[in-house]
Parts: C-alpha cells; structure tokens; sequence
C-alpha cells in the first residue's frame, strides 16, 4: 500500500506539472531529498525515477517556459567549469569503477544547482522551491525528533531515520547539518511567507519544526551537530536589537537543557575534550595528513572515491592515561571532511573552485543583506532571506569540515536558491534604474517646453 500512495503521489504531481512546468522542478526536488524510491519495497526502487524527473524538469523549462527574464550568473558558470573538472578527474581516476558510481549522481547534482536558478524568475517560485526543501527534508528530520523523543536519545550511527541505508540526508552527521542550516529559513517564513500566511499555524509549526532540528544532533550524537549550534547561536546575535539579554537568555537555555540529554550524547561530546584518546577524531587527523601528502604528488586529483588508496599509522592514548599509546593501522577510510574530499579528489583546482563557489554566496549574501535591510521598502523580505542564505550556508562550511558532503545535493539546492534571489533582485533593481531614467527627461523636459 505505501509503494502504490508513492506513485499516487508522484504521478499527480509530473501530471500538475504539464500544465505548470515549474511544479517538474519541485518534484525533482522532492525525489532527490527524500529519495522515495527507497522507502518503497518493489515498485519505485525498479524505476530511475530521479533520473525521469531531472529529464522532465528540465525538458518542461526548455520546451514550455518563459525565457525573456533568464539571466546567468558567474557562479553558474564556475559550477559548470567544475562538473567538467570533475569528468576529466573520473576518466582518470585512481578507482575508475567507484569513481564512475560516485560521478552517476555528482554531475545532476552540479547541472541542476547551474540549471535551478534560471527557472526562479519570481519571488514566488523562489520561496516555492525553498519551501519544498524545508518540507521535504522536515520529513526526515521530523521522523527523528520522534524517535529521539520516543527513545530518550538515539546513538551515533544508530538512530533510524525511516531506511537502514546510511547516506545521503540519512546520514546521522549530514541531516545534523542540514538540519541545523535550514533553522534561519523556517524563521524566515514565520514573519515573510505568502503561500501559507504566518499565522499561529504556521508559526507553531515552525517552532515545532525548529524544535525537531536541534534534537536531531542530540538523537544522532553527532559532534559536528553541536558545533553547527553554536555557530548559529552566535550568528544570530547579529539580528537580534538587544544583544545582551539574547545572550542571558541562550547561556540559560543551554544549561536549563543539559539535564534532559541523554547519556550517550554527553558522554560523546565529552570526547572533543580527549580527542587523543578518541580513535575517529585520530583517524580524521591521518587521513588529512595523508590527503595533504597525496595531493603534493597528484596536484589534479585521484578522482572521485581516491581515499580509497590510503594506508594510515596513528596512535591512540588510553583515556585519562598519559603513560603510553597504541599503534592504530588502517587504509581506505574516507575524508571526512568536505575541503580534503575536494583536495584529494580534485586536486588545488577542483578545491579553489568549490571555495569559490561557496565563498562568492557568502558575500552576495551578506551584499543583499546590507542594501535589503529597509524594513519598510517593496523588497522588505529580501534582506532577511539572503541573511538566512548566508546563515546557513556558513554552518554548511563549519559542518563540512567534519563530513564529506562537498557533492551534497540539498547544499547545491541551497547555492542554486542563492543564485536565483541573487539574479532576480539584480533584474529587478535593473528595472527600478530603467524607469527612473525613462521619467528624469519627462521631468526635465516640461519647464523647458513651457
């Protein structure tokens, strides 16, 4: 019965989307977050349906849609440069056959952050598809809150989040992460939304929703998660008038908080103090060690999955013990970390031009927030989602450097957000600077005639 409500579902939606094709790029964003086809036990799981709505989306945009309005920018081009790098790194792979399977999702995830922001030609469909993110990823995250309610806790690497396969946004780390990032956007429609008016439904749903992000590092027992908080604690004090209290009121919070933790996050996040006892955290540091070694030899890259080559050494104190250590060996253990996953996969090139890529949004970002800031202009919602753009983006980059989710598509959704509020507002300040001109010569004009 659930594989048959799935195709229901999707089928009513592709249908929606021959007339409003548009609605092709939600559904694409809805099958690649949730991933359906993995909650289904035969039907779907047969099917390439991402594939068909990737094909659909942009087929609907180049076949039906208004084009007059499109505008492409720099970091769109520099993620197409990048895809292309990419390609020429898997044809000369260190592990051509892992690094084909990896580059089989990679390139939609890059042709679709380019292709995204040319289809947000309005306020609307800019706050549409960030809404279809925030829900689509609410029904993972939404499960988890649950489930760590339910059970007093989760465990790292344990908490079930509706599939036993761990990757993707089911990935423990990465849905800490992105669960963190997407708070500052489920603030913004509390106060900016138009489709579903905030209103005290929309606004305790929110809070609920808010509420389920910061149990999922808590269910999930992820450090990275409670490094992703604190960050967006202290990224927040910019928005708020009176800083002072904000800060009485967060430090009392987090204290109220730590008697209601469950063991096994406390007793996890107690290891970040004895890292050197912590064989995870030792082999993280290895790895990067060996990344850094292995880029002086191969400046382009190995190529997707090239980790899969390394063989590490490292010793491991006993805890609460400064008397002597084991020899730890181990080989293929992946990056964990965004920026050595860039550097040992794509060299010095690929890594300046995923820097590029997310530097460039953080100071767009923070450009629309200051010229946006007018809480009473046409374009008073602008300025606080580009900060929420940039707020999460930036607990994006801290989460990344524990996590390997250069390629992470919801990310890339998140840059192609970006890129299309970015464009649209440049279009539309283009339009403001076009009728001023057109009425200072009619006004100049008229004393000259009289």
């Amino acid at each position: 019965m659930r594989d048959l409500a799935f195709i229901a579902f999707l089928f009513a939606f592709f249908a929606m989307g021959f007339k409003r094709p548009f609605l092709l790029v939600l559904a694409y964003l809805y099958i690649d977050i949730v991933s359906p086809q993995r909650l289904t036990y035969l039907l779907l799981n047969t099917v390439p349906i991402s594939l068909i709505a990737f094909a659909l989306a942009v087929g609907g945009w180049i076949l039906v849609e208004d084009k007059r309005d499109t505008r492409v920018g720099a970091r769109q081009v520099l993620i197409v440069l990048l895809m292309l790098y990419c390609w020429a790194t898997t044809i000369n792979a260190d592990f051509p056959a892992e690094a084909l399977e990896k580059w089989g999702w990679v390139w939609k995830a890059l042709i679709f952050a380019a292709f995204l922001p040319l289809t947000l030609r309005t306020r609307l469909r800019i706050e549409a598809l960030l809404l279809f993110m925030i829900l689509s990823a609410s029904s993972i995250i939404i499960v988890g809150g649950i489930k760590t309610i339910a059970s007093g806790g989760g465990g790292y690497g344990t908490l079930n989040l509706m599939v036993d396969n761990n990757s993707g946004l089911y990935e423990g780390s990465t849905i800490s992460a992105v669960a963190i990032a997407i708070i500052p956007v489920i603030i913004w429609f509390m106060s900016y939304g138009t489709i579903f008016k905030p209103d005290w439904r929309v606004k305790t749903y929110c809070v609920a929703l808010v509420f389920a992000c910061l149990l999922i590092p808590v269910g999930t027992s992820t450090r990275t998660g409670l490094l992703c908080i604190g960050l967006l604690a202290v990224l927040s004090i910019r928005a708020v008038k009176r800083k002072i209290p904000y800060l009485i009121m967060l430090a009392v919070l987090g204290l109220a908080a730590v008697p209601f933790l469950p063991s096994t996050f406390t007793n996890r996040m107690n290891t970040i103090k004895t890292y050197d006892a912590d064989s995870s955290a030792l082999t993280r540091l290895a790895v990067w060690q060996w990344t850094i070694d292995y880029a002086e030899r191969h400046p382009f890259g190995g190529g997707f999955n090239a980790y899969l080559g390394n063989h590490i050494r490292f010793d491991v104190k006993s805890a609460g013990d400064d008397s002597g250590a084991r020899v730890s060996v181990d080989q293929g253990r992946a990056y964990h970390s965004a920026y050595f996953e860039m550097l040992g996969e794509q060299g010095y090139f690929g890594l300046a031009l995923w820097l590029a890529i997310n530097l460039i949004g953080v100071v767009r970002m923070e450009i629309l927030r200051r010229r946006y800031r007018d809480p009473d202009g046409d374009f008073a919602w602008a300025g606080p989602l580009a900060a929420a753009l940039q707020t999460g983006h930036l607990v994006y980059l801290l989460g990344a450097a524990f996590i390997a989710i250069a390629f992470q598509p919801f990310v890339y959704m998140l840059i192609g957000a970006q890129i299309g509020l970015d464009t649209y507002l440049t279009r539309k300040r283009g339009e403001e600077s076009f009728r001023s001109m057109r009425r200072v010569p009619s006004a100049t004009a008229s004393p000259a005639s009289a």
